[in-house]
């Protein structure tokens, strides 16, 4: 199981929530790398190097970075 880091914006479960066990909003690692896909595809200088499948793969290997070095 990938480590994400969590919740990235977490808040008290209250006692009216659902689903006890539901995940509190969107992993960190998800935030981390919404957070690069910015920077990854200003990379991109053409259609040629548009390739969105390589584009999701480094946004995440940032996230993936940046939860290790934390």
């Amino acid at each position: 199981m990938v480590d994400d880091g969590g919740s990235a914006f977490p808040r008290p479960k209250m006692a009216t929530d659902y689903d006890q066990d539901m995940p509190q909003g969107m992993s960190l690692r998800d935030w981390f790398a919404g957070q690069a896909l910015t920077g990854v595809i200003a990379d991109c200088v053409n259609e040629t190097t548009f390739q969105p499948d390589v584009i999701a793969k480094r946004a995440y290997a940032v996230a993936e970075a940046l939860l290790k070095a934390r």
